[in-house]
């Protein structure tokens, strides 16, 4: 039986049930195709999980410290309810997003989604098959742990991502690969409830995209709460033959070898296009991913993409937000392409990284004469209150205009702070507008001022 969308979804992610609901808003009759479960790996497997295991993290840790505070208290870290936490704030969430689909009139359907033609898609579900045709598909099926050559991911010591956030048993000892975002919110989450861990990275620094003032101050709070980092460093082979893993590393001194009851894979992702039967539509590829315009449109009339599986940020907001620019190109609305410089990525350590914008080498890089402010929050009220002073607030100005054009952010709850700085991006806001704005205290944000007045050799609190 052959069934007409207007629009067909691949994939219920924040990217996928995005464009399903705004399409339906827009007058679409549209459908979502889902494999697995509804939400995608950001609600089931990434974004969300990840948040619940370490804001249990961060409880423990406020306990651990509650002396300091002038609060008498013990605790310990219950490892299964830790991770049964997180597992049912997912299923919430899920269960959510089932509900706005069908709140929004979008036929969710079950199954394995592969391409028979350009406008027609077979799903697959428990032997069964039907076909669905519509003159416009997204693909927004999403992206998983990249499995390395000599690294084989076995699920039991060797593991992924996925099977980090649902472990059984909590390891003692931990060798993670890999210090993008997955990497070190996984380390500071098995440091924080007592495993050893060690952070290997094959690039100079940690957190390797962000800003070099940032990687190192993550590094000394990394390395202050008892976190090895290895930067420099290739994993060449591990043996699990024995009780534990012995990894032997690669390093600017030598070969070492260090024993680890577990290791995790978090050196990147692999987009999931494989099961689509992409050689039936032509679809262009580039680099491993679907290959795209600003507007999602593939080199097929009627194919789109959109998130993990094209080449741009793999970010959850991101995806939503090429959702539903796509979808309203779609419907004839004139959309704006997305300004994938002023893109907020956040890192949800202890302590939390939040940025946008240009780093100061890229500004540098790019001709730029630029202004630097930072503010530190060994001098702020709220932070010094909080018991929270790592970190701080580091703002780059064209020095041509003065417009503020990157904001780099580590420290306590920096990433519920960086969207006003977004905006602050987007809408070409100068240094001495931000100063001149007055901003609350004690609170965490002034230091965004508090950073722009010392660019500008005003600040009266450094």
């Amino acid at each position: 039986m052959n069934i007409n969308y207007d629009l067909t979804v691949i994939g219920s992610g924040p990217g996928g049930y995005v464009a399903a609901i705004r399409a339906s808003q827009l007058g679409m009759k549209v459908a979502v195709v889902e494999r697995d479960l509804l939400g995608g790996i950001c609600l089931n497997w990434g974004c969300i999980p990840t948040k619940a295991l370490l804001k249990s993290a961060q409880i423990l840790e406020y306990a651990k410290h509650a002396a300091d505070y002038g609060i008498s208290c013990e605790a310990q870290a219950d490892f299964e309810k830790i991770i049964l936490r997180s597992r049912n704030i997912s299923a919430t969430m899920s269960t959510g997003i089932e509900y706005l689909l069908k709140k929004n009139n979008v036929d969710i359907i079950k199954g394995l989604a592969s391409f028979i033609s350009a406008n027609t898609v077979e799903i697959s579900n428990n032997g069964e098959k039907r076909e669905i045709s519509s003159p416009h598909i997204i693909i927004a099926t999403g992206a998983r742990s990249r499995s390395l050559a000599n690294i084989p991911v076995d699920g039991e010591k060797i593991i992924g991502y996925r099977q980090a956030l649902a472990l059984a048993k909590q390891p003692k000892s931990m060798l993670i690969i890999g210090s993008g975002a997955i990497g070190c919110e996984l380390a500071y989450f098995y440091n924080s409830i007592g495993t050893q861990v060690t952070l290997v990275e094959f690039l100079p620094a940690i957190v390797p995209n962000e800003d070099d003032d940032i990687s190192a101050q993550l590094s000394r709070s990394f390395r202050k709460n008892g976190i090895r980092i290895m930067t420099d460093s290739l994993v060449e082979n591990i043996d699990t033959d024995s009780d534990a893993c012995k990894i032997t590393v690669k390093t600017k001194k030598g070969i070492e070898t260090i024993e680890a009851e577990t290791v995790l894979s978090a050196a990147g992702i692999t987009p999931n296009i494989e099961d689509l039967n992409l050689d039936k539509t032509g679809v262009e590829l580039e680099k491993g991913k679907i290959k795209t315009d600003m507007f999602y449109r593939t080199n097929i009339e009627g194919v789109y993409a959109i998130g993990d599986v094209i080449a741009t940020p793999a970010l959850a907001h991101v995806a939503s937000a090429e959702a539903i620019t796509c979808v309203e190109k779609i419907a004839g609305i004139d959309v704006k392409p997305i300004n994938y410089r002023n893109i907020p990525a956040c890192i949800y350590t202890s302590p939390e990284i939040a940025s946008a914008g240009l780093t100061e080498k890229q500004a540098v890089a790019e001709g730029y004469q630029i202004k630097t402010g930072k503010f530190p929050f060994t001098a702020s009220g709220k932070a010094t209150a909080t018991g929270k002073r790592d970190g701080f607030i580091k703002l780059v100005f064209n020095a041509a205009n003065d417009n503020l054009i990157g904001a780099h952010c580590i420290g306590y709850n920096v990433t519920e702070i960086i969207a006003g700085i977004v905006t602050a991006i987007n809408l070409g806001v100068k240094g001495h507008d931000i100063i001149k704005s007055v901003h609350p205290h004690p609170t965490i944000s002034e230091a965004i001022m508090e950073a722009a007045a010392a660019a500008y050799g005003e600040s009266v609190n450094i």
